[in-house]
């Protein structure tokens, strides 16, 4: 099996609207779903929801 199968790149973006983004790795046989997670968003100066953009 190929690696990026199981682990494919996503990006998640701020829902903020501040543009920001981050890249990482996600699981796909345990989350299926889209990823949304609290993370700090330095154009924002706060922590704020990013959520997985296909």
């Amino acid at each position: 099996m190929a690696r990026n199968d199981v682990r494919p790149v996503v990006t998640l973006r701020s829902t903020a609207g501040t543009g920001y983004s981050y890249v990482t790795r996600k699981n796909r046989r345990t989350n299926g779903d889209r990823l949304v997670l609290r993370k700090f968003d330095p154009r924002l100066g706060a922590h704020a929801e990013f959520r997985e953009e296909r």
